[in-house]
């Protein structure tokens, strides 16, 4: 007789369900392992059998075969064991052998019987609900499955011993309930900043939009925490945002005790991580920084520092939403649409911009134009807003802190936001909800410029060259301001605007 227990292999962050069978026959002592499994699956075996024995079972001394369907579907990861333990134990007559039907299991057990938290529980119990099926997982995980439904059957136990006592009745596990991260007090606030209003106004132009920001500066000027406090300012995440995001992190298993945080992500990897660190990969195609900044903020500090090839592998997710991890044997896509905001000195001495400076290394436009042309023309396109932060002086510094912090500058942007949200429905797109997810198509629909403005765009577009792509990026941040103006039409001093953060984009682009 051959047990069947449920179990799923991860694809991205789909959840793809997968047939554990489960056969005792007669023959020499054996325990195999079928059905492309890599190298932490075949282990299963020494666990399961030492997690047997502690929880007071033997395997019996027949041929054990342990088939993972569909064969030709690689299995990665531990969470392979406790399904092909429960599914021994059910073949033996340890527990009940119907009562694993209408159930998904996954998790990793320890040589003591115990039942350890393993990534992707939240994926894995929104793939069960879908096919009408209870979540069997780790005690530890049970807080964030229970996030996929209010009506999944979830069992979540700390030991092999729980679970056969649940299935016959002499103990009852309650079903978990969804758990929230406690919110952190803001410590970062924009009124910590003196001076920089232009750079505030642009992050607030960014915030709003959700566009593309990048700061050159001199060091010191602030840029770095100019960029931390930009989640201070971002609206809350909705619903759909959240399961989103919490998908990402479950894959990556970087939810912490199971309980799911509401803050937008902010990643902050450093200029020496590898294009797998950085859009996702490895042996098992894990996500990468920028699938974890979703619907947050990925900060690249020292831009030109980054490998050339690993930011123009950002160039794709930009434009998409989206990057695919391929490999030999299968090709995974992982959610990326996130904001880019990137800091940078103006040259490798990093006071190209300060009057009277003299460099080293000869003329400061030529070594400005070598350090800035390290960022690829394509990739330069794509980033709406380009600003110069020039540095603070000490007269900015001794003034008393500014009168508007991020509370004010996030009414704003959650108003304005709340525009782009409602304009998206109204035309029947509601998977977009900022400015700059807009497509090109729809953008001289709702970002149509008065007269005068078109005359203004039209002249601009010839003496700066725009491109196609630069043409409607200048429109979907005219856009947002139009919006953080509460104006119904695009006019002319929006256009104005978005124009004076492009041409210095321009500018760096023929650099480049």
């Amino acid at each position: 007789m051959v047990q069947h227990v449920s179990t799923v292999a991860f694809e991205g962050i789909e959840a793809r369900a997968v047939d554990v069978q489960v056969q005792v026959a007669p023959g020499l002592p054996a325990f195999a392992i079928v059905g492309l499994p890599d190298k932490a699956v075949s282990e299963a075996r020494e666990r399961v059998r030492a997690a047997l024995i502690a929880s007071g079972l033997a395997l019996p001394a027949r041929r054990i075969t342990v088939n993972l369907a569909p064969a030709d579907l690689p299995k990665e990861g531990s969470h392979y064991d406790l399904p092909i333990a429960l599914g021994l134990m059910a073949a033996i007559g340890a527990i009940p052998p119907d009562a694993l039907s209408g159930f998904t299991v996954l998790g990793e057990l320890g040589l003591d019987g115990s039942i350890a938290p393993v990534a992707g529980a939240l994926p894995a119990a929104i793939g069960a609900n879908s096919r009408d099926q209870g979540l069997i997982c780790p005690a530890a995980c049970g807080a964030e499955a229970a996030w996929a439904s209010p009506d999944i059957q979830i069992v979540a136990a700390a030991s092999l011993i729980q679970i056969a006592n649940h299935f016959k009745g002499t103990q009852v596990l309650s079903r978990p309930a969804p758990k929230m991260a406690e919110p952190r007090a803001a410590s970062l606030d924009l009124r910590d900043i003196k001076g920089q209003e232009s750079a505030k106004r642009a992050l607030e132009i960014a915030a709003a939009g959700g566009h593309h920001l990048l700061m050159i500066g001199s060091p010191g000027a602030g840029k770095s925490m100019l960029a931390a406090r930009l989640p201070s300012i971002l609206p809350p995440l909705s619903p759909a945002e959240l399961l989103e995001i919490s998908m990402i992190a479950s894959v990556a298993g970087e939810i912490e005790g199971g309980a799911l945080t509401s803050r937008r992500p902010f990643r902050a990897p450093h200029h020496s991580a590898s294009m797998a660190a950085l859009t996702g990969g490895g042996i098992r195609a894990k996500p990468g920084e920028i699938s974890l900044a979703h619907n947050g903020v990925l900060f690249l500090d020292e831009m030109p520092e980054f490998d050339a090839r690993v930011l123009d592998s950002l160039r794709q997710p930009l434009e998409n939403g989206e990057v695919a991890v391929s490999r030999a044997n299968h090709r995974v896509t992982y959610p990326a649409r996130f904001m880019l905001v990137a800091a940078m000195n103006p040259c490798r001495c990093g006071h190209a911009y300060e009057p009277g400076y003299a460099c080293k290394r000869g003329r400061i436009d030529r070594c400005s134009a070598d350090y800035q042309g390290r960022i690829s023309g394509p990739l330069m396109d794509r980033i709406d807003l380009r600003i110069e932060v020039p540095a603070v002086t000490a007269a900015d510094l001794i003034l008393p802190p500014p009168s508007e912090g991020s509370e004010e500058v996030a009414m704003r942007v959650a108003a304005a936001r709340a525009i782009q949200v409602a304009r998206y429905q109204r035309i029947g797109l509601p998977h977009i909800r900022t400015n700059a997810e807009a497509p090109a198509a729809i953008l001289e629909d709702i970002a149509q410029p008065d007269p005068q403005g078109l005359a203004l765009l039209r002249d601009a577009a010839e003496s700066m060259r725009l491109s196609a792509r630069g043409y409607h990026r200048v429109l979907r941040v005219a856009r947002t301001l139009a919006d953080l103006d509460g104006a119904e039409k695009t006019g002319r001093l929006h256009l104005a605007e978005a124009l004076s953060y492009r041409v210095l984009a321009e500018d760096l682009k023929r650099a480049a």
